[in-house]
Protein backbone atom coordinates (compact mmCIF):
# COMPACT_ATOMS: atom_id res chain seq x y z
CA UNK A 1 0.00 0.00 0.00
CA UNK A 2 1.31 3.72 -1.03
CA UNK A 3 0.70 5.63 2.53
CA UNK A 4 3.12 8.22 1.23
CA UNK A 5 2.12 9.73 -1.31
CA UNK A 6 -1.28 9.79 0.25
CA UNK A 7 0.24 11.70 3.19
CA UNK A 8 1.83 14.23 0.59
CA UNK A 9 -1.24 14.71 -0.60
CA UNK A 10 -3.00 15.36 2.36
CA UNK A 11 -0.16 18.00 3.34
CA UNK A 12 -0.76 19.57 -0.48
CA UNK A 13 -4.09 19.87 1.07
CA UNK A 14 -3.67 21.60 4.28
CA UNK A 15 -1.44 24.38 3.01
CA UNK A 16 -3.89 25.02 0.99
CA UNK A 17 -6.67 24.72 3.10
CA UNK A 18 -4.87 26.59 6.16
CA UNK A 19 -1.94 28.23 5.00
CA UNK A 20 -1.37 31.88 5.43
CA UNK A 21 0.29 34.48 2.93
CA UNK A 22 3.89 35.49 3.78
CA UNK A 23 6.31 37.27 1.93
CA UNK A 24 10.10 35.35 1.60
CA UNK A 25 13.65 36.35 0.36
CA UNK A 26 13.02 34.87 -3.30
CA UNK A 27 10.28 37.67 -4.17
CA UNK A 28 7.61 34.84 -5.03
CA UNK A 29 5.39 34.79 -2.27
CA UNK A 30 4.14 31.87 -0.31
CA UNK A 31 1.03 30.04 1.18
CA UNK A 32 2.23 28.38 4.74
CA UNK A 33 1.62 26.35 7.51
CA UNK A 34 4.05 25.70 10.69
CA UNK A 35 5.31 22.29 12.23
CA UNK A 36 4.09 19.16 10.36
CA UNK A 37 5.60 15.82 9.72
CA UNK A 38 5.82 13.47 7.08
CA UNK A 39 6.35 9.16 8.44
CA UNK A 40 6.81 6.50 6.42
CA UNK A 41 7.71 2.92 6.79
CA UNK A 42 10.71 1.67 4.58
CA UNK A 43 8.94 -1.57 4.34
CA UNK A 44 6.17 -0.93 2.14
CA UNK A 45 8.66 0.41 -0.62
CA UNK A 46 11.16 2.68 -1.33
CA UNK A 47 10.18 6.60 -1.24
CA UNK A 48 9.87 7.86 -4.35
CA UNK A 49 6.70 9.64 -5.26
CA UNK A 50 4.25 8.08 -7.69
CA UNK A 51 2.05 11.15 -8.17
CA UNK A 52 4.08 12.62 -10.61
CA UNK A 53 7.41 11.52 -12.02
CA UNK A 54 10.80 12.68 -10.21
CA UNK A 55 13.91 12.82 -11.43
CA UNK A 56 15.68 9.97 -9.41
CA UNK A 57 19.48 10.57 -10.64
CA UNK A 58 19.64 13.89 -10.30
CA UNK A 59 18.49 13.25 -6.40
CA UNK A 60 21.15 10.57 -6.59
CA UNK A 61 23.95 13.17 -7.60
CA UNK A 62 23.05 15.70 -4.64
CA UNK A 63 22.64 12.92 -2.05
CA UNK A 64 26.92 11.79 -3.49
CA UNK A 65 27.50 14.98 -4.16
CA UNK A 66 27.00 15.86 -0.24
CA UNK A 67 28.93 12.67 1.01
CA UNK A 68 31.78 13.36 -0.94
CA UNK A 69 31.93 16.84 1.06
CA UNK A 70 31.71 18.94 -1.92
CA UNK A 71 30.65 21.87 -2.18
CA UNK A 72 31.36 23.56 -5.56
CA UNK A 73 28.77 22.96 -8.32
CA UNK A 74 31.30 21.21 -10.81
CA UNK A 75 30.67 17.87 -10.00
CA UNK A 76 26.49 18.51 -9.94
CA UNK A 77 26.80 20.31 -13.87
CA UNK A 78 28.88 17.28 -15.12
CA UNK A 79 26.77 14.96 -13.63
CA UNK A 80 23.38 16.63 -15.23
CA UNK A 81 22.24 18.22 -12.06
CA UNK A 82 20.90 21.53 -12.54
CA UNK A 83 19.63 21.97 -8.84
CA UNK A 84 22.23 24.64 -7.19
CA UNK A 85 22.58 26.56 -10.78
CA UNK A 86 20.69 29.28 -9.44
CA UNK A 87 21.79 30.18 -6.47
CA UNK A 88 25.88 30.13 -7.41
CA UNK A 89 24.90 31.87 -10.17
CA UNK A 90 22.89 34.49 -7.76
CA UNK A 91 25.76 34.61 -5.92
CA UNK A 92 28.43 35.56 -8.95
CA UNK A 93 25.93 38.18 -10.17
CA UNK A 94 25.69 39.69 -6.74
CA UNK A 95 29.75 39.89 -7.28
CA UNK A 96 30.94 43.70 -7.44
CA UNK A 97 32.05 44.29 -11.05
CA UNK A 98 35.09 45.77 -9.67
CA UNK A 99 36.46 42.84 -8.34
CA UNK A 100 35.59 40.75 -11.70
CA UNK A 101 37.58 43.33 -13.93
CA UNK A 102 41.00 41.77 -12.62
CA UNK A 103 39.82 38.93 -15.47
CA UNK A 104 38.92 41.21 -18.28
CA UNK A 105 36.28 38.63 -19.28
CA UNK A 106 33.16 41.08 -18.60
CA UNK A 107 34.22 44.57 -20.09
CA UNK A 108 32.48 45.78 -22.76
CA UNK A 109 33.80 48.50 -25.52
CA UNK A 110 31.86 50.78 -23.24
CA UNK A 111 33.60 50.17 -20.32
CA UNK A 112 30.87 48.60 -18.38
CA UNK A 113 30.95 45.15 -17.22
CA UNK A 114 28.48 42.17 -18.65
CA UNK A 115 27.95 39.48 -17.03
CA UNK A 116 27.46 35.80 -18.39
CA UNK A 117 23.71 34.30 -19.24
CA UNK A 118 23.16 31.79 -16.47
CA UNK A 119 23.50 29.35 -19.36
CA UNK A 120 27.00 31.02 -20.42
CA UNK A 121 27.92 30.70 -16.58
CA UNK A 122 26.98 27.36 -16.19
CA UNK A 123 28.91 26.20 -19.71
CA UNK A 124 31.94 28.43 -18.18
CA UNK A 125 31.93 26.17 -14.90
CA UNK A 126 31.75 22.94 -17.16
CA UNK A 127 34.25 23.59 -18.86
CA UNK A 128 37.17 26.32 -17.55
CA UNK A 129 38.59 24.40 -14.27
CA UNK A 130 39.53 28.12 -13.05
CA UNK A 131 36.64 29.67 -13.63
CA UNK A 132 34.54 26.86 -11.96
CA UNK A 133 37.04 27.05 -8.90
CA UNK A 134 36.07 30.72 -8.30
CA UNK A 135 32.69 31.32 -9.04
CA UNK A 136 31.25 27.13 -8.48
CA UNK A 137 32.12 27.51 -4.51
CA UNK A 138 28.79 27.58 -2.44
CA UNK A 139 30.90 28.06 0.77
CA UNK A 140 30.38 25.67 3.55
CA UNK A 141 27.28 24.26 2.80
CA UNK A 142 26.18 20.39 3.64
CA UNK A 143 28.74 18.37 2.20
CA UNK A 144 31.58 20.85 4.15
CA UNK A 145 29.53 20.26 7.65
CA UNK A 146 28.64 16.93 7.15
CA UNK A 147 32.29 15.83 6.20
CA UNK A 148 34.82 18.45 7.54
CA UNK A 149 32.81 20.25 10.29
CA UNK A 150 35.34 23.40 11.71
CA UNK A 151 36.13 22.03 15.55
CA UNK A 152 38.97 25.15 15.85
CA UNK A 153 42.78 24.90 16.17
CA UNK A 154 42.78 24.07 12.45
CA UNK A 155 40.78 20.74 13.58
CA UNK A 156 37.65 19.41 11.05
CA UNK A 157 35.10 16.55 12.35
CA UNK A 158 33.89 13.81 9.98
CA UNK A 159 30.53 13.72 11.30
CA UNK A 160 29.67 10.41 8.66
CA UNK A 161 32.40 8.74 9.30
CA UNK A 162 31.72 9.04 12.71
CA UNK A 163 28.30 8.12 12.65
CA UNK A 164 29.19 5.36 10.71
CA UNK A 165 32.03 3.78 13.53
CA UNK A 166 29.43 4.92 16.25
CA UNK A 167 26.60 2.92 14.73
CA UNK A 168 28.85 -0.03 14.67
CA UNK A 169 30.44 0.29 17.92
CA UNK A 170 27.81 1.69 19.99
CA UNK A 171 23.96 1.78 18.07
CA UNK A 172 22.05 2.42 21.32
CA UNK A 173 23.72 5.53 21.52
CA UNK A 174 21.15 8.80 21.88
CA UNK A 175 24.08 10.51 19.74
CA UNK A 176 23.75 9.37 16.50
CA UNK A 177 23.54 12.62 14.97
CA UNK A 178 24.57 14.76 12.32
CA UNK A 179 24.21 18.45 11.59
CA UNK A 180 24.53 20.77 8.98
CA UNK A 181 24.08 24.10 11.21
CA UNK A 182 26.99 25.80 12.17
CA UNK A 183 26.07 29.22 13.27
CA UNK A 184 29.86 29.95 13.09
CA UNK A 185 29.67 29.76 9.16
CA UNK A 186 26.20 30.17 8.28
CA UNK A 187 27.27 33.62 6.90
CA UNK A 188 29.59 32.35 4.62
CA UNK A 189 27.23 29.66 2.82
CA UNK A 190 25.38 30.86 -0.14
CA UNK A 191 22.46 29.08 1.27
CA UNK A 192 21.85 28.57 5.14
CA UNK A 193 20.39 24.63 5.16
CA UNK A 194 16.82 23.75 4.69
CA UNK A 195 17.43 20.16 6.37
CA UNK A 196 19.60 21.33 8.93
CA UNK A 197 20.57 17.29 10.59
CA UNK A 198 18.98 14.29 11.18
CA UNK A 199 19.51 11.61 13.71
CA UNK A 200 19.63 7.67 13.44
CA UNK A 201 17.81 5.38 15.74
CA UNK A 202 18.16 1.12 15.71
CA UNK A 203 16.46 -1.14 17.72
CA UNK A 204 17.12 -5.09 18.44
CA UNK A 205 15.01 -7.54 15.62
CA UNK A 206 13.46 -10.34 16.99
CA UNK A 207 13.59 -13.41 15.93
CA UNK A 208 10.74 -13.74 13.79
CA UNK A 209 11.70 -10.79 12.29
CA UNK A 210 14.98 -12.13 11.51
CA UNK A 211 13.28 -15.14 9.98
CA UNK A 212 11.34 -13.43 7.91
CA UNK A 213 14.60 -11.60 6.40
CA UNK A 214 16.28 -14.92 5.80
CA UNK A 215 13.22 -16.17 4.26
CA UNK A 216 12.23 -13.51 1.99
CA UNK A 217 8.78 -12.96 3.44
CA UNK A 218 8.12 -16.24 1.79
CA UNK A 219 7.50 -18.54 4.36
CA UNK A 220 5.05 -18.48 6.90
CA UNK A 221 6.74 -17.57 10.05
CA UNK A 222 5.12 -20.76 11.70
CA UNK A 223 6.53 -22.81 9.84
CA UNK A 224 10.52 -21.82 10.86
CA UNK A 225 10.03 -22.48 14.86
CA UNK A 226 13.28 -24.75 14.62
CA UNK A 227 15.51 -21.55 13.69
CA UNK A 228 17.30 -19.32 16.47
CA UNK A 229 19.26 -16.14 16.65
CA UNK A 230 22.49 -18.45 16.07
CA UNK A 231 21.78 -19.52 12.77
CA UNK A 232 20.76 -16.28 11.32
CA UNK A 233 23.82 -15.29 12.65
CA UNK A 234 25.36 -17.84 10.58
CA UNK A 235 23.69 -16.70 7.75
CA UNK A 236 24.56 -13.48 7.64
CA UNK A 237 20.83 -12.16 8.69
CA UNK A 238 20.97 -8.28 9.98
CA UNK A 239 20.28 -8.46 13.98
CA UNK A 240 19.44 -4.85 13.88
CA UNK A 241 16.86 -2.30 12.29
CA UNK A 242 17.47 1.01 11.75
CA UNK A 243 15.41 4.58 11.19
CA UNK A 244 16.18 8.17 10.27
CA UNK A 245 14.34 11.77 11.05
CA UNK A 246 15.82 14.28 9.20
CA UNK A 247 14.82 18.18 11.06
CA UNK A 248 13.77 20.91 8.11
CA UNK A 249 13.29 24.46 8.83
CA UNK A 250 12.00 25.41 5.70
CA UNK A 251 10.11 23.48 2.95
CA UNK A 252 9.22 24.23 -0.80
CA UNK A 253 6.94 21.13 -0.39
CA UNK A 254 6.04 20.70 -4.25
CA UNK A 255 9.60 20.98 -5.77
CA UNK A 256 12.04 20.26 -2.54
CA UNK A 257 10.21 18.22 -0.43
CA UNK A 258 9.77 15.07 -2.83
CA UNK A 259 13.36 15.33 -3.08
CA UNK A 260 14.11 15.42 0.40
CA UNK A 261 12.03 12.64 1.10
CA UNK A 262 13.62 10.44 -1.16
CA UNK A 263 17.09 11.72 -0.39
CA UNK A 264 16.82 10.45 3.24
CA UNK A 265 15.06 7.54 2.27
CA UNK A 266 18.56 6.85 -0.05
CA UNK A 267 20.80 7.78 2.65
CA UNK A 268 19.20 5.43 5.35
CA UNK A 269 19.26 2.68 3.07
CA UNK A 270 22.61 3.39 2.46
CA UNK A 271 23.63 3.56 6.32
CA UNK A 272 21.64 0.17 6.44
CA UNK A 273 23.34 -1.68 4.09
CA UNK A 274 26.89 -0.06 5.62
CA UNK A 275 26.20 -1.32 8.76
CA UNK A 276 24.59 -4.86 8.17
CA UNK A 277 20.63 -3.03 9.83
CA UNK A 278 17.74 -3.03 8.36
CA UNK A 279 15.65 -0.05 7.16
CA UNK A 280 12.36 0.73 9.33
CA UNK A 281 11.25 4.43 9.34
CA UNK A 282 12.09 7.50 7.80
CA UNK A 283 10.64 10.35 9.79
CA UNK A 284 10.63 14.25 8.23
CA UNK A 285 10.13 16.98 10.99
CA UNK A 286 8.93 19.76 8.79
CA UNK A 287 9.12 23.79 9.95
CA UNK A 288 8.11 26.57 7.53
CA UNK A 289 5.91 24.30 5.04
CA UNK A 290 4.75 26.23 1.99
CA UNK A 291 3.90 26.50 -1.70
CA UNK A 292 5.02 29.00 -3.53
CA UNK A 293 2.83 31.11 -4.78
CA UNK A 294 3.23 29.65 -8.43
CA UNK A 295 2.96 26.29 -7.77
CA UNK A 296 -0.92 26.40 -6.61
CA UNK A 297 -1.60 24.95 -9.59
CA UNK A 298 0.27 22.47 -9.82
CA UNK A 299 -0.10 21.18 -6.15
CA UNK A 300 -3.76 20.95 -6.89
CA UNK A 301 -3.31 18.88 -10.13
CA UNK A 302 -0.99 16.37 -8.16
CA UNK A 303 -3.78 15.82 -5.08
CA UNK A 304 -6.09 14.66 -7.94
CA UNK A 305 -3.91 11.94 -8.82
CA UNK A 306 -4.00 7.84 -7.97
CA UNK A 307 -1.17 6.92 -6.07
CA UNK A 308 0.47 3.82 -7.27
CA UNK A 309 2.82 1.13 -6.16
CA UNK A 310 6.21 2.52 -4.69
CA UNK A 311 8.97 1.41 -6.32
CA UNK A 312 11.79 -0.77 -4.72
CA UNK A 313 15.74 -0.16 -4.80
CA UNK A 314 18.50 -2.15 -4.71
CA UNK A 315 22.36 -1.15 -4.40
CA UNK A 316 24.78 -3.49 -5.73
CA UNK A 317 27.79 -1.83 -5.12
CA UNK A 318 28.19 1.20 -2.33
CA UNK A 319 31.09 2.78 -0.38
CA UNK A 320 29.75 5.13 1.76
CA UNK A 321 32.48 7.38 2.89
CA UNK A 322 33.89 8.19 -0.42
CA UNK A 323 29.80 9.35 -1.71
CA UNK A 324 30.30 5.98 -4.39
CA UNK A 325 27.08 3.67 -4.75
CA UNK A 326 25.47 1.74 -7.41
CA UNK A 327 21.90 1.82 -6.92
CA UNK A 328 18.87 0.44 -9.19
CA UNK A 329 15.63 1.46 -9.07
CA UNK A 330 12.62 -0.74 -9.79
CA UNK A 331 9.52 -1.10 -11.24
CA UNK A 332 8.76 2.76 -10.49
CA UNK A 333 5.31 3.34 -11.79
CA UNK A 334 4.40 7.03 -12.11
CA UNK A 335 2.22 9.90 -13.40
CA UNK A 336 3.76 12.05 -15.80
CA UNK A 337 5.68 15.23 -14.42
CA UNK A 338 4.39 18.37 -13.37
CA UNK A 339 6.76 21.61 -14.19
CA UNK A 340 7.14 24.30 -12.15
CA UNK A 341 9.57 26.89 -11.75
CA UNK A 342 12.76 27.15 -9.14
CA UNK A 343 12.60 30.35 -6.79
CA UNK A 344 16.26 30.71 -6.00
Amino acid sequence: MNNLDKAYQTLLQDILDNGVRKTDRTGTGTISVFGRQIRHKMSEGYPLLTTKKMAFKTMVTELLWFLKGDTNIKYLVENGCRIWDGDAYKRYKSTNPDYLADDEMFKTEKGTYKFFTQEEFINKIKTDDGFAKKWGELGPIYGKQWRNWSAGFDTELDQIGNLIYNLKTNPDSRRLMISAWNVGELDEMTLPPCHYGFQVYTRELNLDERIDIYNGGRIPMNQSSDYFHEHMDAAGIPSRAISLMWNQRSVDTFLGLPFNIASYGLLLEMIAKEVNMVPDELIGNLGDVHLYSNHVEQAKEQITRKPMTLPTLEITELDLLEGSVSVELKNYIHHDPIKAPLSN
